[in-house]
């Protein structure tokens, strides 16, 4: 096997889908560094492990000397990216794209090295297109070829409103790749029509057409639906090492094979090994679960906060102790009593009194370690107390 062929067996690794694999061998046989494009649109602060699954292929491209362009979509996001919609998604404002970018920077450096990695902002050139570089570049694709996108098609069938804005939104990702040269383009399952784009612009404007690596989207932690945060199933790469690693614990066995595969750094054959211990029973599911959100902490923090935090979830779990350091919140005294749902709600312990009603006949909200069975409970707004929801989360709260 070639340098080529071992680098394309490496980088084929959790990609559902490449779009050609025998242009990308081509490509890497010119033993030249390739242009390795992502797009990022701004639409949240937050980076999640989902995202992670890009950012670690990213890696494994900079790992064998090619360059890698973390593509900021500032411009695109003002559109918003209509894959997978129903109806038109509201475009953000300058104001929260700005906002949502700021940490960007901070969260992809916890994988991607620095020195390889350029960050773009697609503004940078659609700003500058006008209204005769949109007119030229719509006249490179037909109305017909963009109704053949599933979630159009399916709208127009329906007769539910498609904005023609949003027809531009994939002609304009596809345009980053013409003013990138990208060789390679990365996505989710759900771009391959935008990342198909990328191959057909190309073409119209005289260049050699990229490839696609279409990357699995990784399920939540609830294990049904994609990883996203307005699910409330996903782990975010900025949250505290405990919780990194007390989500991952919470996963099923069956999905921690999915995260393995997606997100470890180890190798195909180790973890075929570990599959095989697990079935043979000389090596317990929960310690192979634990060994991977310790990798994974380790991965955005440091081997010493992974180990505190595996320590900590074993105090918590096994003796049902307390975490060493609880998060104490201070609130003035005002009226003499506050509502249990408000407080749970106000601490962003539930994201609702809706959430918190449902936690509460759950069994899962503790005030003073007593299980709260009464949503509409009172406490009086004097001294301290110690308030648990789920199994892992707990707040002191001091009202003086």
């Amino acid at each position: 096997m070639t340098t080529a062929e071992i680098q394309l067996k490496e980088l084929a690794r959790g990609v559902l889908e490449i779009i050609d694999e025998g242009e990308l061998l081509k490509k890497i046989k010119k033993g030249k560094p390739l242009i390795i494009k992502a797009g990022f649109d701004p639409t949240a602060p937050d980076l999640h492990l989902g995202h992670t699954i890009l950012l670690n292929k990213l890696k494994q491209f900079q790992d064998f000397g090619h360059q890698v362009i973390f593509l900021i979509g500032d411009f695109t996001a003002k559109i918003g990216d209509p894959s997978g919609r129903n109806s038109t998604r509201p475009p953000l404002s300058d104001e929260e794209i700005k906002k949502n970018t700021a940490t960007y920077c901070d969260q992809i450096f916890k994988i991607l090295n620095p020195k390889k990695t350029k960050i773009r902002y697609n503004s940078e050139w659609l700003e500058k297109l006008g209204a005769g570089g949109i007119i030229d570049l719509a006249s490179r694709f037909t109305v017909a070829r963009m109704l053949e996108r599933d979630d159009f098609k399916s709208r127009f069938k329906a007769g539910t409103d498609i904005s023609i804005q949003e027809f531009y939104y994939p002609l304009l990702q596809g345009y980053d790749s013409v003013v990138l040269h990208a060789d390679v383009e990365l996505g989710g399952t759900d771009q391959k029509f935008n990342l198909l784009m990328g191959r057909t612009l190309q073409r119209r404007y005289h260049q050699e057409s990229q490839v696609v690596l279409m990357m699995p989207l990784l399920e939540g932690t609830d294990g049904v639906r994609k990883m996203s945060k307005s699910y409330g199933n996903y782990i975010g790469i900025q949250e505290s090492p405990k919780e990194i690693y007390g989500k991952v614990m919470s996963i099923t066995d069956e999905l921690m094979w999915r995260y393995y595969e997606l997100l470890s750094f180890i190798s195909l054959e180790e973890i075929q090994s570990l599959k095989q211990k697990v079935v043979e029973g000389s090596q317990h599911p929960k310690q192979v679960k634990s060994n991977l959100a310790m990798e994974l902490v380790e991965r955005f923090y440091s081997k010493k906060e992974a180990l505190h935090a595996m320590q900590e979830f074993e105090s918590v779990f096994k003796s049902k102790s307390l975490p060493n350091s609880i998060e104490e919140k201070v609130y003035s005294r005002g009226s003499d009593e506050v509502g249990i749902l408000h407080l749970i709600t106000e601490l962003g312990m539930a994201a609702s009194n809706g959430e918190g009603r449902r936690l509460i006949a759950q069994g899962g909200v503790k005030l003073d370690q007593k299980k709260v069975s009464d949503p509409f409970l009172k406490i009086k707004k004097s001294g301290t107390y110690l308030i648990q929801v789920g199994k892992r989360h707990f707040k002191k709260v001091r009202f003086e």
